[in-house]
């Protein structure tokens, strides 16, 4: 057998093949299978865009209060301490360096005046120093305020 006659036996083969398929002609069925996966993978993009745009949350900002705790958090590196400090910091003034109990201003509540016109980190500071001048340490005080409801 022949190189022709090879070439033409196998395009009568696939000309009989392809007579069961319901398009007779070769680029419109490779047209209608590539229109098949196209369509497939966009149905799969979109549903995948779609479920992560469900799932994602907008960014929110930092709050004052936020940069507060990092900067106390700065200050003192072991965290139980630290956790401490923000537990006495809450329970005081939630975090606000305008709160104002009686004769008390600011993050930690103090008596002075002065204190209450410093900026929240120098309150933050102050604060700080003064646990651990009549205290010792942050989780002394804390124990302390839990006794006696303040420190």
């Amino acid at each position: 057998m022949t190189r022709r006659q090879r070439a033409h036996k196998s395009v009568d083969s696939s000309t009989y093949l392809t007579l069961l398929l319901p398009s007779s002609s070769a680029s419109e069925r490779l047209w209608a299978c590539s229109s098949l996966k196209r369509l497939v993978v966009w149905g799969v993009l979109c549903l995948c865009i779609g479920s992560l745009s469900l799932h994602m949350q907008p960014a929110s900002a930092l709050t004052n209060i936020d940069y507060y705790k990092l900067y106390a958090h700065q200050r003192i590196i072991d965290d139980k301490q630290y956790k401490c400090l923000s537990s006495i910091i809450y329970k005081e003034s939630k975090w606000d360096p305008q709160a104002k109990n009686g004769s008390h201003y600011g993050l930690g509540q103090m008596r002075s005046k002065h204190y209450k016109t410093l900026h929240p980190y120098r309150q933050i500071d102050y604060t700080i120093k003064y646990i651990r001048h009549r205290y010792g340490s942050m989780c002394n005080a804390w124990q302390f305020h839990q006794k006696r409801n303040y420190y």
